[in-house]
């Protein structure tokens, strides 16, 4: 830095205030700093300034490898929503730590804020990290979470309202005429768990409606597809359908095309998410909508709250049924 202002004729603080955009230099003299910090390839030591910082500026989003089979994740929604907060915090000159597989517990968190390596996290779903979630919140870990929205958790949240998800999809069926649900995913998920309490409210109302339950542990293609054919094979089909994921309904029409059986003239099916080769699949999937859009720059704002000391409220998110072929 004295090299460059030596060389451009101006003070050491004169060219800390230009590599920092600083508004107390002079246009002329910011350009001449620059060029002459280009010319002689001068770039600031980014980890080096935040030592000198109260914050570093970057926030580490955790995934939820633990619901994924062997840690892969292949589910369009995750990677919208990672997109959708990678955008959200490049507008604030945030950057983005994406936080290996192995930050399963409370005090690799803790380690993570001590040393500095990251402000604060974004939780990309709850997963069955409920207990961990509640721990990290006691301890007082500045954190956000994509998932189930529960007023009674201690920490902030950002989601669509799984209820009325499942509502709305168990509203479809009785329209429908259907009278023997399946509910496919992992209700140990919070989210998940709210969608089957939602559609079995509906079911309730209707004495000749049954609703069995399908476990899928992981949140893949393969583990959904397997396990529905299991089914199919002990047990007689259902005339509807409601999916956890979008990836998971696709899953299972695959799985009913090897019985024979086609949506919608055999079943009823309903998918959750919206994700964007839902609209194009033949045929296209009735799901329920969650406003990714949306969610990346709440949960980034949420955790920026919470970072200046605020309390800020969980938010739960438009939700909506969109009607297609299935």
């Amino acid at each position: 830095m004295g090299d460059i202002a030596r060389l451009a004729n101006v003070s050491k603080p004169t060219v800390s205030r230009v590599l920092n955009n600083s508004p107390l230099v002079n246009e002329e003299t910011r350009e001449r700093v620059l060029r002459v910090a280009r010319e002689h390839g001068y770039a600031i030591n980014r980890n080096a300034q935040k030592l000198r910082q109260a914050r570093n500026d970057t926030v580490a989003v955790v995934l939820d490898f633990g619901s994924h089979r062997a840690g892969r994740i292949a589910d369009p929604f995750i990677f919208e929503l990672l997109a959708g907060v990678s955008e959200a915090l490049s507008v604030r000159n945030q950057d983005l730590l994406l936080s290996p597989s192995n930050l399963t517990d409370v005090q690799s968190h803790l380690d993570l804020i001590s040393s500095r390596v990251a402000d604060g996290f974004i939780f990309l779903g709850q997963g069955v990290r409920g207990p961990m979630l509640r721990e990290l919140a006691r301890a007082g870990a500045p954190f956000v979470v994509w998932g189930g929205v529960d007023p009674s958790e201690p920490y902030c949240s950002v989601g669509s309202d799984n209820r009325l998800g499942g509502q709305l999809a168990g509203e479809l069926f009785v329209k429908r005429g259907a009278k023997r649900w399946l509910f496919v995913g992992n209700i140990a998920h919070a989210e998940i768990r709210m969608r089957f309490d939602g559609l079995r409210a509906v079911a309730a109302k209707h004495p000749e409606v049954t609703v069995e339950h399908l476990e899928v542990e992981h949140m893949a293609y393969a583990p959904a597809y397997q396990q529905t054919l299991a089914w199919l094979r002990d047990n007689p089909p259902p005339d509807a359908v409601f999916a956890f994921s979008d990836t998971a309904a696709i899953a299972i029409i695959a799985a009913f095309r090897e019985f024979g059986l086609e949506a919608p003239a055999d079943y009823s099916l309903c998918g959750y998410n919206n994700i964007p080769p839902a609209a194009d699949f033949t045929p296209a999937l009735t799901t329920i909508e969650q406003e990714t859009h949306l969610a990346g720059a709440i949960l980034v704002e949420k955790l920026m709250q919470i970072l200046d000391g605020g309390k800020p409220k969980s938010s739960v998110l438009p939700t909506r049924l969109i009607v297609r072929q299935t």
